[in-house]
């Protein structure tokens, strides 16, 4: 049975200056697939994502979500996507309420569909409508972190894209995330996520990739082949053996 494709990625190089940091990264993700990228700090994970969706220019390579490429159809390409960024991005002298009803104008959610979205994942992530009416900058770093997560569900995209989304988060908050982006792929959504926590991409992922050097080490099936949730671990720390800076 053929697979829908819903990211690929061919032969992408992103420089800054005289510094290649991506080197020819090529891959796919399909509909229904948890799909994790990992690799230790300042190997490209982020510059990726940003690249995929149109964030930064790239010097060369292909970007395609759904079909439509960032590059020739950049407008196309980003209402597939939902993206949660490594730091909250928000209008802090916005309230809650007012951050999510511009989001959702920018996508033209429908007035039932808002509301019937907003009440779920308020529920669902713990936001009250006492915190929603609050100034953004009155926030935590979690309780921003929880309003981008909700900003980048509004819509429905078919295309969930998290870079580091459970830092700042709880305990309780962290394993719901989890357990969202599990339910997500379940409905035959595709959902795209960088991580340090290797335990958690092992336990949830069904592919997972490794950048190093702005390469892929190697892409690991975790579906079909469940040894390598117990190996991913030793597979990553084996990739960078001998590196002498921090990983995580």
């Amino acid at each position: 049975m053929e697979r829908n494709i819903t990211i690929e990625i061919k032969d992408l190089h992103k420089s800054y200056g005289k510094k290649e940091v991506i080197k020819g990264i090529s891959l796919v993700v399909y509909a229904g697939e948890l799909f994790g990228f990992i690799g230790k700090n300042g190997v490209g994970k982020s510059t990726t994502i940003e690249s995929m969706i149109g964030i930064k220019s790239f010097n060369s390579g292909e970007v395609f979500l759904n079909g439509h490429s960032i590059k020739k159809e950049p407008n196309k390409a980003k209402f597939s996507i939902g993206y949660v960024s490594s730091e909250p991005i928000c209008y802090e002298d916005m309230t809650g309420f007012q951050f999510v009803e511009f989001m959702a104008s920018v996508y033209k959610v429908d007035e039932e569909v808002y509301i019937n979205n907003l009440n779920y994942l308020k529920k669902r992530l713990e936001l009250s409508d006492y915190d929603l009416n609050r100034q953004i900058k009155e926030y935590s770093h979690g309780m921003k972190q929880k309003l981008c997560l909700i900003t980048s569900l509004i819509h429905n995209p078919s295309i969930w894209i998290l870079d580091e989304p459970t830092v700042g988060l709880d305990a309780f908050t962290a394993n719901e995330l989890a357990l969202m982006m599990k339910e997500y792929t379940e409905a035959g959504k595709t959902c795209f996520i960088t991580s340090h926590n290797i335990e958690l991409v092992a336990k949830i992922c069904d592919r997972v990739a490794i950048i190093k050097d702005g390469l892929i080490y190697g892409t690991y099936d975790l579906k079909k082949e469940p040894k390598y949730r117990y190996m991913l671990q030793d597979i990553f720390f084996e990739a960078y053996k001998g590196v002498s800076d921090h990983l995580f």
